[in-house]
């Protein structure tokens, strides 16, 4: 009798795990992302997300990362794209979220433009004008450090906290002088602007900015092999456009997805993507990145937004919020 019980704990048990396996198989899993350019957007548009996770994924775009963030916060989305500055920003709150993988090193993808006719020569010129940038983003980050490389205080600006979307309908109304923003808005600004600074300059300036995608602890603890599959996947499509970048032209198969997931005319694309650096597997579990650097610039960063008010505290290490691990068994080739 005894063995006879003891046969039907063990079926009882196993039955649970294949229900609890199939249940979460068929729970979607949802992924916050935005409208930047980078090659990862062709695997979201041909669905190989969820055909590697083996469950469907809810995709939900966001203007920006303090938007990605306090879904995350909230629970309503697993993984999800973000700049470093509001990466830093969530994990000064100690929120349970974990850096899987650097996307971008950005660089000219992001730039402070201003409007042709705003008196706007140089540097100098800003103040006193109205300037918009999505609050605590990168580009926030950005601008605000290259006031302060010019000796500008920023009280000497109108800065206006605005969606890259609302920023384009603004400088389209002649609502502002300048804004510091990426594509599509960027490209949209540009055509009756010049740019001040970018990105790369502000980072040659010791302020570099990063894209990254980050997942909730609870998944990567009840689910680590849909977390170890996304990575995979978003790896491969970087290898890919690293080993021939001029196949992404703008007659490719591959711009016409970025376009259509992004809003940026697929003519852009191509300089877009070379404007920013797309770390392949070699370098992401590397000593300049999660296996290092990442936690090091998000505590520069957290510091820095500290200094300026924008949080209200820095910790005194940001290595809990990096997991290297997926990027060091990543399957994705070189």
């Amino acid at each position: 009798m005894l063995v006879q019980i003891l046969r039907w704990s063990l079926l009882a048990g196993a039955a649970t795990i294949v229900i609890s396996n199939y249940a979460r198989a068929a729970e979607p899993l949802t992924i916050g992302y935005q409208s930047t350019v980078e090659p990862a957007k062709v695997a979201q548009a041909d669905g190989l997300y969820e055909k590697a996770i083996g469950r469907p994924i809810e995709w939900r775009k966001f203007d920006s990362g303090a938007e990605v963030i306090a879904a995350i916060a909230s629970g309503g989305v697993q993984i999800g794209y973000v700049g470093s500055s509001p990466l830093a920003a969530g994990a000064s709150r100690e929120l349970p979220i974990r850096t899987i993988l650097v996307a971008i090193g950005i660089g000219d993808a992001e730039a402070l433009v201003v409007r042709n006719g705003a008196g706007i020569d140089k540097p100098a010129d800003l103040a006193g004008k109205t300037v918009a940038v999505p609050f605590v983003s990168t580009t926030h980050y950005s601008l605000l450090a290259a006031l302060k490389h010019w000796g500008i205080d920023p009280a000497s600006l109108r800065i206006l906290n605005l969606r890259a979307p609302e920023i384009a309908a603004a400088w389209q109304r002649g609502d502002i002088d300048a804004a510091y923003v990426w594509d599509p808005a960027l490209g949209r600004i540009k055509e009756s602007g010049k740019v001040l600074v970018t990105s790369t300059e502000v980072a040659s300036w010791g302020a570099p900015t990063f894209d990254a995608w980050i997942a909730r602890a609870d998944l990567i603890a009840e689910d680590p092999a849909a977390v170890q599959a996304f990575t995979d996947v978003t790896l491969k499509e970087y290898a890919a456009y690293r080993a021939d970048p001029k196949a992404w032209s703008a007659e490719s198969a591959e711009v016409a997805k970025i376009a259509k997931l992004t809003g940026a005319k697929p003519e852009d694309i191509p300089a877009l993507l070379q404007g920013s650096v797309f770390p392949v597997k070699a370098e992401q579990a590397g000593p300049a990145l999660l296996g290092g650097g990442t936690a090091k610039a998000i505590a520069d960063t957290a510091t820095f937004l500290k200094e300026q008010g924008k949080i209200d505290q820095a910790l005194e290490s940001y290595g809990a919020y990096v997991d290297a691990r997926f990027v060091a068994t990543a399957t994705a080739t070189n």
